[in-house]
C-alpha cells in the first residue's frame, strides 16, 4: 500500500473505504495469511505481503509482457498467407510460378502441401483455414461448384491437361489404350476423394465406344498413381506437368489419341472478405504470373 491509508487508497480506486477494506481481508482469506499489519500507523505489510506484493508487481509485468508477445505474434500471422495444394500441383505449377516468388522474398507463405479429400480444400477456404487454395479446375468438378455461387475471386493461373500414359518397356508401352479390345487394359484409377476422379469418369462417359479397362488400383494422389505407372502395373491418367520429364527421356509414352485427353486448368481461389493485408499484393503478382503464362 503506497498510501499507507486505507481511506486514501480506496479514494484512489474510486470505491467506498469500507468496500475496499473488504476487498483487502477477502485477499487475505484467499492467501490464508495478513498482508495489512493493521496494528500500526500509518498502515504497513506483514513480511508475508511484502512477499506477496513482490511476486504480484512480478506476476503483473509478466502478464503484459505476454500480451504485447501475443500481439506481436498475432501482427506478425496477418502478413503470412496460408496456402493450400494437392502435392501434385506442389511438385509442378506451385514450383514453378510461386515458389520463385518466395525464395526471392516477394512473399510470406504458409505452405499446406496436403493430401486432403478435393471437398475439404473448399471447406478450408469457406472457414479460413487457409487464405489460398491452388487447384485444378475442369466443369466436371462439382466439389469446386460453391466457390463459383459464393464470396470467391479466382485466377487461372496456368493450364495443363489429363494424357492417358503407360510405362515404356523394351517393345514398347506396357499397356496400350484401344477400342474394341478384348482384353482390358489395367487402369491405375483415382479414388472418389480425387479431384481428378470426376474428370477421367467424365472424359470415360463421353466416348462412344469405351474402352475396355480394368480398374486394379484407386488412390487419392496423382504422385501416388504416377509411382504406380512407372513400375508397370498399369496404364493411368496423369497431369502433363507431372509425367513430362518422364515423357521427355522415353520412360512414359501417351498410349490413347486426343480423345482422351482432358484439357485442365489450374486455379487460385480467395475469399473476396478477406481483408487480410497482404493478401491484396499476392493477388497481384498472381496476376501478373497468370498474364504472361497465358
Amino acid at each position: 500500500m503506497a498510501q499507507k491509508n486505507f481511506s486514501r487508497a480506496a479514494e484512489e480506486r474510486n470505491v467506498s473505504q469500507p468496500a475496499f477494506s473488504r476487498r483487502i481481508r477477502a485477499l487475505e482469506d484467499e492467501v490464508g495469511v495478513k498482508l495489512i499489519n493493521r496494528q500500526t500507523l500509518p498502515l504497513s505489510l506483514t513480511p508475508a505481503g511484502e512477499v506477496f506484493l513482490s511476486q504480484a508487481r512480478l506476476m503483473l509485468r509478466t502478464y503484459h509482457e505476454t500480451l504485447e508477445r501475443c500481439q506481436v505474434i498475432d501482427a506478425a500471422g496477418e502478413n503470412v498467407i496460408r496456402f493450400a495444394t494437392s502435392q501434385s500441383i506442389y511438385m509442378t505449377h506451385y514450383k514453378k510460378h510461386i515458389a520463385p516468388l518466395v525464395q526471392a522474398g516477394g512473399l510470406d507463405i504458409d505452405l499446406n502441401s496436403t493430401s486432403w479429400a478435393a471437398d475439404q480444400f473448399v471447406t478450408a477456404l469457406q472457414q479460413r483455414y487457409c487464405d489460398v487454395i491452388l487447384t485444378y479446375w475442369h466443369p466436371a468438378m462439382d466439389f469446386l461448384a460453391p466457390l463459383e455461387v459464393s464470396q470467391c475471386d479466382y485466377i487461372t493461373l496456368d493450364r495443363d491437361e489429363l494424357l492417358p500414359v503407360a510405362k515404356v518397356g523394351p517393345n514398347g508401352p506396357m499397356h496400350e489404350l484401344k477400342r474394341g479390345q478384348n482384353k482390358p487394359v489395367s487402369l491405375l484409377s483415382y479414388g472418389s476423394a480425387s479431384a481428378l476422379r470426376s474428370v477421367l469418369d467424365h472424359m470415360l462417359h463421353q466416348q462412344i465406344e469405351r474402352p475396355n479397362v480394368l480398374v486394379v488400383n484407386q488412390n487419392a494422389l496423382a504422385i501416388s498413381v504416377k509411382a504406380m505407372i512407372m513400375e508397370g502395373f498399369g496404364m493411368g491418367w496423369l497431369p502433363r506437368e507431372l509425367c513430362k520429364d518422364e515423357l521427355a527421356d522415353g520412360s512414359l509414352q501417351v498410349v490413347g489419341d486426343d480423345s482422351f485427353t482432358s484439357p485442365l486448368e489450374v486455379r487460385l481461389y480467395r475469399d473476396r472478405d478477406n481483408q487480410k493485408p497482404t493478401l491484396g499484393h499476392l493477388w497481384g503478382k498472381m496476376r501478373d504470373i497468370a498474364v504472361h503464362a497465358s
